[in-house]
């Protein structure tokens, strides 16, 4: 479990096709390089937020670490078949961190988002993406989502038959901190919607079913 609040960025420095004998995609074999991230801290088996998505650590080498994308996280995100691509890192959270600065995340990416627009207002930036529209019912004013695995405020939400807009206020500090600054108007990312959402909507579709 992951709380959004970013540790480092990365770089995919390597990039290993699993294709098996038939030809057909079965992931890739990815091999990261942290700016700052202290590998010794880092054990085979641990769970990192790449971008979002929680992967898992099978090997680490010098300043290096390396992570098997499955093909079905392949099929839900982006992001992860680019070399030299810069990508969020985050390490889970453990039973002595003090205070949660973000919200919870579990690094299971639900939909990708597009970025509409991404402007300059005053010292901030205000991000604007579209949502696929069945996801539009998780998403509110002041609620949270996580962009590329960054914990953010949606600002404001306009319902639209081609999907759900949904406005962020990004600081100054969060633009210095992520990748969210190389981030241009229509490139991809990596949504995750609030988990209390998940669960508050999975009992009103039950609720109305059961009546």
């Amino acid at each position: 479990m992951f709380t959004g609040i970013v540790k480092d960025i990365g770089r995919i420095v390597g990039i290993k096709d699993l294709s098996d004998s038939y030809g057909e995609l079965s992931g890739l074999h990815l091999c990261l390089e942290p700016s700052n991230l202290k590998l010794e801290n880092i054990k085979l088996g641990d769970s990192i937020a790449v971008n979002g998505a929680c992967m898992t650590v099978v090997d680490i080498c010098q300043r290096y670490f390396y992570i098997d994308v499955s093909a079905e996280s392949l099929s839900c995100t982006v992001g992860f078949d680019n070399l030299n691509s810069i990508v969020n890192l985050e390490t889970s959270l453990t039973i002595n961190n003090n205070g949660i600065d973000g919200h919870l995340i579990y690094g299971h990416v639900d939909c990708i988002g597009k970025v509409v627009k991404f402007s300059s207002v005053g010292e901030s930036r205000e991000l604007v993406i579209i949502l696929p529209v069945d996801f539009s019912k998780f998403v509110a004013y002041k609620g949270s989502i996580a962009v590329n695995g960054i914990s953010l405020t949606i600002n404001k939400v306009v319902d639209d038959v081609d999907g759900c807009l949904i406005k962020i206020n990004v600081i100054p500090h969060t633009m210095k901190e992520t990748n969210l600054c190389f981030l241009r108007d229509n490139d991809l990312v990596n949504i995750e919607i609030d988990t209390i959402a998940r669960y508050v909507a999975r009992m009103m579709e039950y609720t109305a079913k059961n009546q």
